[in-house]
């Protein structure tokens, strides 16, 4: 029988805090299972990435009980914080961690390198982690998220339904956004802000006063966490994605917007070019531009909303790379290959 044991963040299934770590977690989880694992779930309630006392022991207890020999497959944002009880069961318990979101701080850096071996949800989070830690490049594995296959969104003739799908947060880009919509006012434009709202309640009120003094406060729409069905809606309703990031390790919503045929306007940062990919003739099926730069921003939405030959080929485009997006049992397989891997 094969069997593992996946330690997740206590509030992995709270919908009022959707993230795409916490859905690849669950995605894998419930792939494992279909594929003939044992899978045995042990969500840790703490503050994860920053755990205090009570969150540590219950985790310290929890490693302590399992059998000797077992494959545990951590979430990162639990297992690069507590290097302590890593150490403590190396060698014992067979551990795999799954990171997601690397942290770059010196708990992570003494985490890692006692892992039996590593997930990453891109090759630039890979990459990054071999360039900042002594770990050997042969425990460390990319599987990047899958993605469900979707209906293509019809879009609308002038481009003009804009989505961007992520928490409200300084690292997100909501403000380099609302910058550049600023200037933007003498077109035609609505754009819809799925995500939570109370990871940074100060930023967001800021913008919202902001949105209200330069004419934008009616076309910006702030929905709060949204999945399931409702989120299905969203994407059907948009004719573009734009997710203007400071950093992302990869981009779970740009793959969900180029399986419905959406192109994207992204940042050149992290894991987002590979996520955007190309078509299978080489047409980009989005466009990028710096992050944190609110005149680039501007101008390639300028551009989008005046071209109807630029959306056009974008939207061809991201139809062309919505045939070559990898589905979630490919992801499923390869940590499945991992765990084998590194069972006794």
């Amino acid at each position: 029988m094969r069997a593992v044991h996946v330690v997740l963040p206590g509030d992995i299934d709270d919908p009022a805090t959707p993230s795409g770590g916490n859905a690849y977690d669950r995605r894998v989880c419930a792939g494992l299972a279909a594929a003939g694992w044992t899978v045995r779930e042990h969500g840790v309630p703490g503050d994860w990435p920053h755990p205090d006392g009570a969150a540590r022991a219950r985790l310290a207890g929890l490693l302590a009980a399992l059998p000797d020999g077992v494959p545990v497959l951590y979430d990162g944002l639990v297992a690069s914080t507590v290097p302590e009880l890593l150490a403590a069961q190396a060698g014992r318990l067979r551990q795999v961690v799954l990171v997601h979101m690397p942290l770059g701080d010196d708990a992570e850096a003494r985490a890692l390198p006692l892992a039996d071996a590593l997930v990453t949800t891109s090759g630039w989070t890979r990459e990054l982690l071999l360039a900042r830690h002594r770990i050997d490049p042969a425990r460390v594995t990319v599987a990047t998220p899958g993605v469900d296959p979707a209906d293509v969104a019809p879009g609308t003739a002038a481009g003009t339904m804009l989505l961007c799908v992520a928490a409200v947060t300084p690292v997100k880009g909501h403000d380099v956004l609302l910058d550049a919509l600023t200037g933007l006012v003498d077109r035609p434009w609505t754009l819809d802000c799925v995500g939570a709202l109370d990871r940074d309640p100060a930023f967001v009120a800021g913008l919202r006063r902001r949105a209200g003094r330069d004419g934008t406060a009616g076309r910006v729409r702030w929905h709060g966490p949204v999945t399931g069905p409702a989120l299905d809606a969203a994407y059907a309703g948009a004719d573009l994605l734009v997710l203007p990031s400071r950093a992302e390790t990869y981009g779970m919503v740009v793959v969900e917007a180029l399986a419905r045929g959406i192109p994207v306007l992204g940042s050149t940062v992290g894991g987002v070019p590979e996520a955007l990919g190309r078509a299978g003739d080489g047409a980009a099926p989005g466009v990028l531009v710096p992050p944190g730069d609110p005149v680039a921003l501007a101008g390639a939405l300028r551009r989008w909303l005046h071209s109807a030959d630029l959306r056009d080929r974008l939207r061809h485009a991201a139809r062309g790379r919505r045939a070559d997006l990898p589905g979630w049992p490919a992801t499923v397989t390869i940590v499945s290959q991992v765990l084998d891997g590194v069972r006794t």
